[in-house]
Order: structure tokens, then sequence, then C-alpha cells
């Protein structure tokens, strides 16, 4: 019986590195990678965009902003990262490149605004285009880095990668499935609360009607219309 050949897998077989690969582009396939986020930015104009980010969790971005075509001047526009709270989690005045980080502490919404302070002259000014990638989560780390501090091999990196990001998967889906309880919850308190005002409904009408007669009786007994 022929012995396999060094260096190559048997028939059936697949490398290990080659088997977290495909498991690598599935787990991205299923998330989605990000990708920048471009617009165009009138004068004196403000635009924000918004995410719903989860806690704990890493957030960095990268942002340009071009100077409109044929203009003297540079860019000029601010940008302000902000929590539903209003507190502020990142702010550049006059912002034209550059980079920003932080962990969020709880679930929350997050919104990044762009606001031009170019002037609105006569004429129709060129808008400024602005470029924003924001990562969160896996998308985040930098495994570059992380192996360079720990030590790690490539596979080791290439594991971490795929931990991390089936982690984050999990925690979606037990996001996904809490909420769908609360929202659950909130359906049955709802029916209850409806059969309840129901019955208490249909408890006051048949009174007042009860009532009704017994009143246009006793009126019709007054009037000696009745017996």
């Amino acid at each position: 019986m022929p012995l396999p050949l060094p260096g190559r897998p048997r028939l059936g077989q697949a490398p290990l590195p080659a088997l977290l690969h495909l498991l690598f582009l599935l787990l991205l396939l299923v998330v989605g990678p990000a990708r920048p986020i471009s617009f165009q930015l009138p004068g004196k104009a403000r635009k924000c965009l918004r995410e719903e980010i989860h806690r704990d969790t890493l957030v960095t971005g990268e942002y340009e902003i071009g100077a409109p075509p044929g203009s003297s001047t540079g860019p000029s526009a601010n940008l302000k990262i902000t929590d539903s709270a209003g507190h502020i989690l990142y702010a550049k005045e006059d912002a034209t490149k550059g980079k920003f980080a932080f962990t969020t502490e709880d679930y929350d919404m997050f919104e990044a605004c762009f606001e031009s302070k170019l002037p609105v002259g006569t004429g129709r000014m060129p808008d400024q285009l602005v470029i924003l990638d924001m990562k969160h989560g896996v998308e985040a780390k930098n495994y570059e880095e992380i192996a360079k501090v720990e030590k790690l091999k490539p596979l080791e990196v290439e594991l971490r990668r795929l931990e991390d990001l089936s982690e984050s998967i999990v925690n979606d889906f037990a996001y996904m499935k809490k909420r769908e309880e609360e929202m659950r919850d909130t359906n049955e308190s709802t029916n209850t609360r409806v059969l309840y005002f129901s019955i208490f409904s249909m408890c006051c009408l048949i009174g007042l009607a009860t009532w009704q007669v017994f009143y246009l009786r006793r009126f019709f007994k007054a009037k000696k219309l009745i017996e």
C-alpha cells in the first residue's frame, strides 16, 4: 500500500490552517465586514450617524474630512461622539483626519455628528467629503499587536480571532433571545391588561343598562304609564 507523500494531506482531509481559514470566512459572512461610510457635508450643515452597540465593547474609528473642490481654505468641521445621555465620548474641533477609541459601559445608542463650519456664500459652496470607518467588537481588535504582546503563533492568532468572533455571535444571539423574552412578557402583560379592561368595560355596561331599566321603570310608574 503506497504511503502518502510527506507534506500533503490525505484524500478527504484538509490541513488544520485551511479549516480555520474556512471557518473564519464563514463567520465573516455571517457577521458581515464593516465598510467605511462616506457622505457629502454641505456648508453650515450637521449630519449624524447612529448605531446601537453592546456593553463592554471596544469601539475604534478613523475619519477624514476633505476640503471642498476648488476651495482655497482647508476642511472645516467639528466632530462629536455622544451617547443617549449626552455624555461626550470624543470631540474634535476643526477636524481633518484622526482616530478615536472608547469602550462602552452599557448597551446604548451612540451618535457621531459632523458639523460643517464653512460659510454659506452667495454662490454654491462645494460640499465636503466625509469618510468614517467605525469598528466595534472583534473588528476593532488589533490582533497583530496582541500576537506581539502575547507572543502568539499565527495559528494561535487565528484561534483567538475565531474564539472572539464566536463569542460575539453567541452574545448577539443571547441578547436577541433576551429581547424576545422581554417582548413576549410585554405582549402577555398587555393582553392581560386588555382582557381585564374588556371585562371591566362589560361589567360597567351591564351595570349601566340595569340601572337604566330600573330608572325608566320607576319613572314610568311615577307617571302612571305602567303598573
